[in-house]
């Protein structure tokens, strides 16, 4: 089904906005609003308007639109949805050439959100066309892993982007665009992960934030666990909307021994949910799962045309991205019809009864929460403080 057009975006609160922040999905949502958290923390003057989801408009930025529950992956997906796509990227942009924020801080969503820079530069909105709003963007695209050349655009059309892997830094050297590493937020010395390790604890079902791929993931967790059988599943889940997909696949789930629980409801209780093991998407929760040493495996199927173009083009080892950070897999991965029942219910008993697989995913989540720890530069709200400055 295709997205509807969306409706026109309202006037910023108070009749101006110092900052639009522009998340499209929901870990970029999230993200985006532990930015603007410390960023209000420092400015409380400041205002704030956002295209992203409920986080961020609970950080305290007036939100125009939900983006996150128009999210999608894969070519395949957004050319289906191209009408909406256009309208959105139309009203965005008449939004900022109406109300002129000092700037516009892009959070990931690289798909959307490096063709609105492009647009405001043609428009002559942003700085680098000699117009008013700065263009930043936190959370840069996997240039490392493909489409390289993108980072010449991107300096074309950017007046600054934060990253939060150590090594994207470097990506960049042959550029003009600043380009700072404020670590990643989920090795905040302030950050509390929402799952943890125990050796006793049910199996932990993720099959992602975003309707077409838990369609086509969840089922392949389903039947991990379900030949697995011998320890009950957790479900995390990001929205009702994926609560609804989740819903279609199992409708009976106390049946199967599986708890559906949306995320949120996690950070409410303040404490982590345990778990022995993981099955996971490719997605930001499973390198949370690793930051907390809980041994696991991937599992990916995409739509078979977004696949196989995704082959052509992407040059990395791994999907996972603790498993490009360690260079190794922490998380074994099965994509498209390797996911099966069978060979994720077989890495669930190595997990469960392996004290060697155990140990190793301990010693891999540390030398992870190295890696990605907070750099003297400052967070990510400092750096967009400093940007605000200018």
């Amino acid at each position: 089904m295709s997205l509807p057009l969306p409706p026109a975006f309202p006037p910023p609160a108070g009749g101006r906005a110092d900052l639009l922040l522009i998340a499209g999905e929901h870990s970029g949502d999230e993200q985006a609003a532990r930015m603007l958290r410390g960023l209000l923390a420092r400015r409380p003057e400041l205002k704030v308007a956002a295209l992203g989801g409920p986080a961020v408009q609970a950080a305290g930025a007036q939100l125009l639109y939900d983006l996150t529950a128009s999210s999608v992956v894969g070519l395949v997906e957004v050319l289906r949805n191209f009408r909406f796509f256009r309208g959105l990227h139309a009203r965005i942009l008449s939004w900022i050439a109406a109300h002129q924020p000092r700037a516009v801080c892009f959070v990931d969503y690289p798909g959307l959100n490096l063709r609105l820079a492009e647009a405001m530069r043609r428009r002559g909105l942003s700085v680098q066309g000699w117009g008013r709003t700065r263009a930043l963007f936190y959370i840069g695209p996997q240039i490392w892993a493909w489409k390289p050349d993108r980072r010449f655009t991107m300096a074309r059309d950017l007046d600054a982007l934060a990253v939060i892997f150590p090594f994207e830094v470097e990506s960049y050297a042959d550029t003009a665009l600043p380009v700072d590493f404020v670590g990643h937020p989920f090795a905040a010395p302030d950050f509390r992960l929402p799952v943890r390790y125990d050796p006793a604890g049910p199996i932990l079902l993720l099959p992602g934030s975003r309707k077409q791929a838990v369609a086509r993931i969840f089922p392949a967790l389903l039947a991990g666990h379900r030949a697995f059988g011998e320890r009950p599943a957790v479900v995390l889940y990001p929205s009702t909307e994926i609560a609804a997909v989740l819903r279609a696949h199992l409708p009976d789930p106390a049946s199967a021994g599986v708890t559906l629980r949306p995320i949120d409801e996690i950070a409410r209780e303040g404490a982590p949910l345990g778990a022995s093991a993981v099955l996971t998407s490719s997605g930001t929760m499973s390198l949370q799962c690793a930051l907390a040493g809980i041994p696991g495996a991937i599992a990916y199927r995409a739509n078979p045309g977004t696949y196989a173009l995704g082959r052509w083009l992407v040059s990395v080892e791994y999907l996972g991205i603790a498993n490009l950070l360690l260079r190794e897999a922490m998380y074994p991965e099965y994509i498209q019809g390797a996911a099966t029942g069978a060979a994720l219910a077989r890495e669930l008993a190595a997990c469960v009864h392996q004290p060697a697989r155990r140990e190793r995913a301990a010693a891999q989540a540390i030398r992870l929460r190295a890696a990605l720890g907070q750099p003297a530069a400052g967070t990510a709200a400092d750096w967009l403080a400093r940007q605000l400055a200018l």
